[in-house]
């Protein structure tokens, strides 16, 4: 018994006739006649009594009917909800980012999210570890890599660069930074990982990419506190610019070595929207995406 022959059984109840529902069908009656019997010998009983003149439910069938009309109308009722959650943004929005991500990019801008939104609920997981969107049920997940790997959706939030910067306190009492070599000069504040904390790679005017050491005795991470130090004057950071470019509007860094693109892995690089599917959307997702984007654009929201 599935959900199709259900609903066949109590349209063939409420209607008291084969006939009927087979015009409300349009299908032959005989092809009714041949369900409800499959249906009747999977069931092991007799539903309706048919004679040439009537039908009738029988006494099995009006016990099974009144048992799954309740079964029935909560199927019901949860198809509506879920269509609703196709249609109109609402119910609970799992998403995931890495924590500093999360934090400045993301938290800073929920106000305004939950303005639009006021039906969607947010729970947000900020980690830096990679977590698993299925197992955590993760709706939306924010990744920054130049490219991102998996049976996953994924679409690009926007194109990440990387800048050095330094506090105006700092640059004030150090040695020069507006080339490449000067940065033998300087202490930097490193991230953890190989790459970040060995070499950085410059990229001229004309494509030259020149890699050069780079050396510090101040490993941080996430890189919020990496900005943070930065902004406490202890040194020249490389950090992104979704990351620090309030920071440069209002001067409180200012970009270092400027003329050339900096990285420590690679130039092309981005933050990417991944979802499970494209398939029958949720609109509290679709909703984040619009908003994500608009976010970063500084449009206003719809």
């Amino acid at each position: 018994m599935n959900l199709t022959d259900l609903t066949l059984i109590q349209d063939i109840a409420r209607h008291g006739s084969f006939a009927a529902v087979a015009r409300q069908r349009d299908v032959d009656p005989s092809s009714i006649g041949r369900l409800v019997a499959g249906i009747e010998a999977e069931l092991g009983f007799r539903l309706f009594a048919r004679t040439t003149r009537r039908m009738e439910v029988t006494e099995a069938g009006s016990l099974y009917l009144a048992r799954v009309a309740p079964l029935s109308e909560e199927l019901d009722r949860a198809a509506d909800e879920c269509r609703a959650l196709q249609s109109e943004p609402r119910g609970l929005l799992r998403i995931s980012a890495s924590a500093t991500f999360g934090q400045r990019f993301i938290v800073p801008r929920l106000a305004a999210f939950r303005s639009a939104y006021p039906e969607v609920a947010v729970e947000g997981l900020f980690s830096d570890s990679n977590i698993d969107l299925v197992a955590e049920r993760i709706d939306l997940a924010v990744r920054l890599a130049p490219a991102v790997e998996g049976d996953y959706i994924v679409s690009k939030l926007m194109d990440t660069r990387y800048r050095i910067v330094a506090s105006p306190g700092y640059l004030k009492g150090a040695p020069p930074l507006a080339y490449p070599e000067d940065l033998a000069q300087h202490r930097a504040i490193l991230f953890p990982y190989r790459d970040y904390r060995s070499r950085w790679s410059f990229r001229d005017a004309a494509g030259m990419v020149t890699e050069l050491a780079v050396d510090g005795d101040l490993v941080l991470s996430p890189a919020g506190a990496i900005r943070d130090a930065a902004l406490a004057g202890l040194g020249p950071a490389l950090l992104p610019d979704w990351l620090i470019d309030d920071d440069l509007e209002n001067g409180e860094l200012r970009r270092c070595i400027g003329g050339w693109d900096v990285t420590a892995t690679t130039f092309d690089t981005a933050a990417w929207l991944i979802y499970p599917s494209r398939s029958y959307l949720p609109a509290k997702v679709r909703a984040m995406i619009e908003f994500l984007r608009s976010a970063r654009t500084g449009k206003e929201l719809p």
